[in-house]
């Protein structure tokens, strides 16, 4: 047990490192690139659900915190405290709600990204309004720009995690 309450054992550590890596790595095989940000990806998403799965949404939420962090340092785009918050540790957190639904991992899949979609959103919205074309308003223009990229980062880790579950559902058992 740590100070703070939270019992993290090695197993779980050594598993948030590995599936964080796993994800910088995929995160970087890149399908398409928007050119503020926000990308679809070969499944970068995946490792930190399947964690989710398999260990709960704390250790998920962990996890995902620890990779919007790492996604910070290596690639962010900075511009105000409270969009650091929201684009990178809140926003790849939410991959952790994955792990409320073990026993529907699809549904996992959508509500994780759908989070996290919401807290880009937000940020879009908030934040890089300036970039709207005067006809759409910033609400609809971060709603299409950063829907345009998450549904795809949806249906590639939805297809993943559904072959996944079908074909080695030992992965999402400790």
């Amino acid at each position: 047990m740590s100070g703070n309450g939270v019992k993290t054992n090695t197993r779980e550590l050594a598993e948030i490192s590995i599936t964080v890596a796993l994800s910088v790595v995929l995160n970087y095989i890149k399908i398409y690139q928007l050119p503020w940000g926000g990308s679809i990806t070969l499944g970068s998403m995946v490792p930190i659900m399947l964690l989710a799965y398999r260990r709960g949404p704390k250790v998920g939420i962990m996890a995902g915190i620890v990779f919007g962090l790492v996604q910070m340092a290596l690639e962010g785009y900075i511009y105000y405290p409270l969009q650091i918050i929201l684009d990178y540790p809140l926003a790849f957190a939410c991959l952790g709600l994955a792990g409320l639904f073990k026993k529907q991992p699809l549904i996992g899949v959508v509500v994780a990204l759908t989070g996290r979609f919401l807290s880009h959103f937000i940020s879009g919205a908030v934040f890089f309004a300036e970039y709207a074309p005067p006809e759409m308003g910033p609400y609809i223009y971060s709603a299409m720009y950063n829907g345009s990229y998450i549904l795809g980062e949806i249906v590639i880790s939805g297809i993943i995690i559904y072959l996944l579950w079908k074909r080695a559902p030992q992965l999402f058992n400790v």
